[in-house]
């Protein structure tokens, strides 16, 4: 494990030091969230205390410029008061290149995403971070890294976006260091006490994962066809209920998208179908039940400095009777989960000013989440930002619901260079 540390710190300053073309350019951040709720965390006064130092840029190489080869860095710094470390890491290291004008490649570290969702996901299946989702880390800290082969194919008909992840990536879980969550085994809501071990696919190429995505346009409408073959990015499957162990069952997913103009707006729908291959049947509690999940989402632009967006998502589980025998004690999911969101942004003071609210509300689980924020920028060099999560439901099950203890007030302050 050291030897990866310190080829990450040498990586890290050879990106400082190496010639760039277009320069270097990154930011340093520092960022504060205090905690308003339960006292489960590892430290309960705050959730969020860092200072983050970000460097990126590319380089072309001349040996491969027959290939339009570019190299894409984006490395990290970052000082974590609430972990008490200190870490050095790649968002993105990798190599694009065009072998011909039909095909792109790109190989190496790097941010993957699809799907026409505002932050609801279905046919993207790329690992994600809801820790720093949920404590007030920049939206960007969503998504997290993969090491990856993308490879896109052109035709006059169709295209191919094909990415090949060797090694299974999982989703940053909540665990109940930072945030507290419902445990399902022991019916109650756990923070720091909680123990539970997520057991990961082996590293080998039978456990390889793989995204295609095969894309047209029509007119002004965008069509998409998906297919994922690897696993659940959350661990969904229980190995051990009594020493809480749990694991990542296997995963295919078949979607569909659209998106394009309509009625003076951006209307997009999608859907995918989660063929759960641990548990078809649907009769294993301990494991996810196959489901299907639908989108619709409709944003205007009503004035010059104000926009609304608004989605609705049906989750719907399959063989939803096996489901229900199967639970034991532990509480059960609706057979269909009905999720809103609303967005709203209006910017102020010659677009300097963005104060923004996006809205989850599940009228099934009864419960909300709210995200208010406030972008100032003082200047094009640096900004303040100041939000909040919060939490609220009628149940502690629910997937809102359970992060009630969680509520949190934060700031960044970002100077970019």
């Amino acid at each position: 494990m050291r030897r990866y540390v310190v080829l990450s710190v040498v990586l890290w300053i050879s990106l400082w030091t190496s010639t760039v073309y277009g320069g270097i350019h990154g930011f340093v951040e520092g960022a504060y969230g205090m905690k308003l709720g339960d006292k489960r965390g590892v430290k309960n006064a705050y959730n969020l205390s860092e200072l983050r130092f970000q460097l990126k840029g590319l380089y072309f190489p001349n040996s491969l410029e027959a290939l339009s080869g570019e190299v894409s860095l984006k490395g990290e710094a970052l000082l974590d008061g609430y972990s008490e470390e200190v870490s050095f890491y790649f968002r993105e290291l990798n190599l694009a290149i065009t072998p011909f004008d039909s095909m792109d490649v790109k190989i190496g570290r790097q941010i993957l995403t699809w799907g026409t969702g505002d932050l609801l996901f279905i046919n993207d299946l790329f690992p994600k971070d809801y820790v720093s989702f949920f404590v007030g880390r920049d939206d960007e800290y969503l998504k997290l890294p993969s090491d990856a082969l993308r490879v896109w194919f052109f035709t006059d008909h169709v295209n191919l976006d094909m990415v090949l992840i060797p090694f299974f990536e999982p989703d940053e879980s909540i665990r109940g260091t930072r945030l507290s969550f419902y445990d399902g085994l022991r019916g109650m809501i756990r923070g720091r006490e909680a123990r539970r071990v997520f057991v990961e696919p082996k590293r080998s190429l039978e456990n390889a994962e793989l995204a295609l995505r095969v894309y047209r346009t029509i007119g002004s409408y965008e069509l998409a066809l998906y297919f994922f073959n690897g696993f659940y990015k959350e661990p969904r499957g229980i190995l051990d209920p009594v020493r809480e162990g749990f694991f990542y069952p296997r995963l295919n997913v078949y979607g569909f998208s659209a998106r394009g103009p309509l009625l003076g707006g951006i209307g997009n729908m999608e859907m995918g179908f989660y063929d759960s291959r641990n548990d078809p049947t649907g009769r294993n509690g301990y494991v996810e039940n196959p489901s299907i999940k639908y989108l619709i989402g409709y944003t205007r632009s009503i004035t010059g400095d104000f926009t609304m967006g608004v989605q609705y998502m049906v989750d719907e589980i399959l063989r939803y009777d096996s489901y229900r025998g199967s639970l034991g004690t532990m509480p059960a999911r609706d057979e269909f989960r009905h999720l809103f969101t609303v967005r709203l942004v209006h910017l102020f003071l010659n677009q300097t000013l963005r104060m923004e609210l996006f809205t989850f509300y599940s009228p099934s689980d009864r419960d909300v989440y709210l995200r208010p924020a406030i972008n100032y920028r003082i200047m094009d060099s640096l900004r303040i930002t100041i939000g909040a999560n919060i939490f609220s439901g009628r149940f502690d099950h629910t997937e809102f619901g359970q992060l009630e203890g969680n509520n949190n007030i934060y700031t960044r302050l970002r100077y970019s260079f």
